[in-house]
């Protein structure tokens, strides 16, 4: 039988941090073996503020995914969001030496490793280079230049960088878990592998994570990354406009967002209340649940108008055929869709994680799309983290930071 790589990946978000251990079967499905969750504590906005309570947070939920896969994880793939992230298209050039002689792969890499040379401050750092297309002399794009006849090569990549504080504070969070860190992957981009298909990403589609604090945004044209943003608002802005409007206590107003809330008012709810926990001498309180939906209304539009005036500036509004896939345990909001598709005027929809098996039930909604699309990422031929061993998964050699040193692994085609 074929053996099997398997792979750890771990998701350090706002309000929860996620642990899902996986392996690909013969079948190239994902198979999920373990899964550990822990309330998150220690971040603010999609970076590390308290590297000691996030490390705690961490080493938890390693600890339970580890009791339920059998295995020790010593290495991981790990997801990054923030507004600290920026991304850039660029292109290269190069002269192929011999037109009798077709393409190589080393002209590929040449030609990838021209284009992912950029100037950044050195207080940035790479986190992917990813192509986007190759041109024979001018032509019309191609999508593997390998193997065909020309003079000169050209290509586009998707360049995103990141804080080199927020990379490394990371990093040693989830080593201090005692987990190494075998690589580092936008959150948008794992969530794209998860609930996007591919007929979408060739018209053209916008991911939209919806996170605890930070809303990341991963355009796919013609079937590749064009455009990588993360906006600095989500789902707990929404809490908090309903606790300070409301007067409640932080919980309740999460509480009634999760359970009773909704994008916009129905005219079915006229009449309707919810009973919500109160500061001062009342200990509860009804609110008229028209005006819960109110208050969620108008966030969940700016939260949506802001994601339309980055892809109108980005200059993709109008190519994004197949619309927003709205994923991230905030996308969950009953009728966020609907406003969507009614104030922006394209196609909206929850994207749920699809192509795994196992443990559907309890990770089988938006808010574990990133975990699962890291896994899947990982595991579909990117970088083969580590293969299985007796007592679990056999340390990696080297991690995150000599991958990074690598370039020619880190202009490897996607």
């Amino acid at each position: 039988m074929k053996r099997r790589s398997t792979v750890a990946a771990i998701d350090v978000g706002s309000t929860k941090v996620a642990v899902i251990v996986g392996d690909a079967t013969d079948e190239d499905r994902i198979r999920v073996l373990g899964v550990g969750v822990a309330p998150a504590s220690g971040l603010s906005r999609g970076v590390i503020d308290n590297i000691q309570s996030a490390r705690e947070a961490v080493s938890i939920a390693v600890e339970k995914a580890e009791q339920a896969c059998g295995m020790r994880i010593l290495s991981a793939v790990v997801g990054i969001s923030g507004s600290h992230i920026t991304s850039q298209n660029n292109r290269g050039i190069i002269a192929v030496p011999d037109r009798t002689r077709p393409i190589t792969p080393d002209d590929r890499a040449r030609v990838l490793e021209s284009a992912g040379q950029i100037s950044i401050p050195t207080n940035r750092q790479v986190l992917h280079v990813l192509p986007r297309g190759y041109w024979i002399e001018g032509t019309d794009a191609v999508s593997d230049p390998v193997g065909m006849y020309g003079g000169r090569l050209d290509a586009e990549t998707h360049i995103v960088t990141g804080a080199v504080s927020a990379i490394q504070n990371l990093a040693k969070c989830v080593e201090g878990a005692g987990v190494q860190v075998d690589d580092i992957i936008l959150e948008s981009i794992a969530s794209a592998t998860s609930v996007s298909h591919e007929q979408e990403r060739l018209q053209g589609v916008a991911i939209v994570d919806i996170g605890g604090s930070t809303t990341s945004v991963a355009v796919y044209d013609e079937g590749t990354v064009a455009h990588t943003v993360c906006l600095p608002i989500a789902g707990s802005h929404l809490t908090h406009d309903l606790a300070r409007v409301l007067r409640c206590p932080w919980e309740s107003a999460e509480e009634v967002k999760c359970k009773r809330g909704s994008a916009f008012p129905d005219p079915e709810m006229e009449g309707e209340t919810v009973e919500i926990q109160a500061f001062g001498t009342q200990t509860k309180k009804e609110v008229p649940l028209q005006h819960v939906c109110e208050i969620l209304q108008a966030r969940s539009e700016e939260i949506l108008e802001m994601v339309a005036l980055e892809l109108k500036r980005a200059g993709f509004l109008d190519r994004i055929a197949a619309g927003l896939v709205l994923t991230g345990g905030s996308s969950q909001l009953k009728g966020l869709a609907e406003i969507a598709e009614s104030r922006l005027g394209i196609p909206a929809r929850v994207g749920q994680p699809f192509g795994y098996s196992g443990l559907t039930d309890l990770i089988g909604t938006p808010a574990y799309a990133t975990s699962i699309g890291l896994v899947q990422y990982a595991l579909q031929g990117r970088e083969r983290v580590s293969e299985p061993a007796a007592m679990g998964f056999e340390p990696p050699v080297g991690g995150f930071f000599r991958r990074i040193a690598s370039i020619g692994r880190a202009l490897m085609p996607q």
